[in-house]
């Protein structure tokens, strides 16, 4: 979701946001530069972030805005415990490399080495793999919201992994491209527990969490586990109307679940100068771009990403899950890290942190980079509407079978458009979608986008025209092959 800000107000902002940082020179005024970052969500009953900010191990700044509960109206404090989304990557790449420092695995063992459920896709996928987005193995989650699981249900280790069993193939051959992927670092929650014999929430918990005394920090791995001071999640209804309660009841580890605060996350981040957990060749490790066989150099490594920002280098990550948003960012050149976590879903974590860190890296930030119309580069990606007649829409129509996922899509026409009418579980057992009655936009012959979704379908048919199944493509979970099983009339 993307937070819309009313011209006028933005107007406001702009000038007294300059006027502010312009003087950043003087000490007295930063924190009110920063404070300025985070004036709109000082509104009565509104969400909001924690922010922290250190250099040369020293915090310098910290504060909550917003409400951690909104029906309770509780304050957001520096104290606060969020849900980090993907940006707990990075602590589940780091116990790999701990049990790799252990010589309890190495990174280049294939996977199945120690998940032999996974099909075998006649490629070698090692560890390396997960670790840096080039498996090629679908995305868990998206498989999961294809097959009509929301975020609030409860979904277990065993039922994800039973799902990515299911897979019948890749979206590439590994190491091939790269495409983020949940899977992986879902996988690799699983080795650990299988490698050491501990859960990756106690494994961290006893070999990083504890060593740095991060107090506040967890993986949360049951949705009936109590976290201390946790900041509960919102999404906006309409303009400024309220919010909804907005917490994923997920229990998978390893590609998020970490809960955490900002200042715990700062002793985190202070650990890739001191080397207390680890030691300087893990971290060195952690932080080395990925490579693909072709030789060609990522800029992302070891759930970490690896970038610069007007000029500078940059080591970050952002998560977003449920209603929560998180971004770390560090300046490793300057020694100066943000972190900055929210309970919005409409609040870009990313874009505060780095307004941040204009103004204290004022002095050595070059000028920025014109700014991409994100709105401009989506619609060009947009493939225009092709008519097709009502007759032809028709034969379309009927309930198509994956075996992949566990359940069927029934198709039918709903104002003259071929539409997702619902998806239905074993026994013809319908479950709740937001896909369901959003309609597929023909976009080409014998291809459809279905509306607000990213995903499209190809149908192919048998020598007498009749449609025999689709293939699906869905963002980070491409092939999925669909069989017609009824003709709906």
């Amino acid at each position: 979701m993307r937070f819309l800000i009313g011209v006028s107000w933005l107007l406001v902002f702009s000038i007294g946001y300059s006027q502010i940082v312009s003087g950043q020179g003087n000490p007295d005024k930063i924190p009110a530069a920063v404070d300025e970052v985070f004036a709109d969500l000082t509104k009565p009953s509104s969400p909001g972030c924690a922010v922290a900010i250190a250099r040369d191990g020293k915090l310098l700044y910290s504060k909550g805005y917003g409400l951690a509960n909104v029906e309770q109206n509780v304050a957001l404090t520096p104290e606060s415990v969020f849900d980090i989304g993907s940006t707990s990557k990075q602590f589940s790449a780091t116990s790999i490399l701990l049990l790799e420092k252990q010589g309890k695995l190495s990174v280049n063992d294939e996977v199945r080495k120690y998940i032999p459920e996974l099909p075998d896709y006649g490629k070698k996928i090692t560890i390396l793999n997960l670790l840096n987005h080039t498996s090629g193995l679908r995305d868990y989650l998206v498989l999961f919201e294809l097959a009509g699981v929301n975020t609030d249900s409860v979904t277990t280790d065993e039922e994800a992994l039973a799902l990515m069993a299911r897979q019948k193939a890749l979206n590439f051959d590994p190491g091939t491209e790269w495409l983020y992927s949940n899977s992986g670092f879902f996988l690799l929650s699983v080795i650990v527990k299988r490698v050491s014999g501990r859960t990756l929430r106690e494994f961290a918990a006893e070999n990083i969490f504890q060593p740095l005394n991060m107090s506040h920090t967890l993986y949360r791995d049951s949705h009936m586990l109590l976290v201390p001071n946790r900041a509960l999640a919102y999404d906006p209804i309409g303009k400024g109307t309220g919010y909804t309660f907005d917490v994923s009841y997920f229990e998978q580890t390893g590609d998020g679940a970490v809960h955490t605060s900002v200042g715990d996350l700062l002793k985190w981040d202070e650990n890739f100068y001191t080397a207390q957990v680890g030691g300087e060749p893990l971290l060195a490790e952690l932080q080395e771009p990925a490579k693909l066989n072709s030789g060609k150099t990522l800029s992302y490594a070891k759930g970490l990403s690896m970038g610069r920002y007007r000029g500078l280098n940059t080591v970050s990550h952002g998560g977003s899950w449920g209603g929560y948003r998180a971004e770390l960012l560090r300046f490793p050149d300057q020694h100066f890290s943000v972190v900055c976590l929210c309970n919005r879903s409409d609040i870009s974590p990313e874009r505060r942190a780095k307004q941040v860190a204009d103004i204290y890296l004022a002095s050595v930030l070059k000028e920025k980079e014109p700014k991409k119309d994100e709105d401009d580069e989506a619609a060009t990606k947009a493939k225009p509407e092709v008519p097709v007649a009502a007759e032809e829409l028709k034969k379309l129509t009927g309930d198509y079978w994956s075996d992949e996922l566990g359940v069927s899509y029934r198709l039918r026409l709903a104002n003259d458009k071929l539409a997702l009418d619902k998806i239905l579980l074993t026994g013809g057992i319908p479950r709740s979608s937001g896909f369901a009655g959003k309609a597929f936009v023909p976009v080409g012959k014998n291809e459809f986008q279905l509306t607000g979704s990213g995903i499209e379908i190809r149908f192919q048919f048998d020598g007498a025209g009749q449609p025999v199944s689709f293939t699906l493509d869905a963002g980070r979970t491409k092939g999925m092959i669909f069989k017609r099983t009824s003709d709906l009339g």
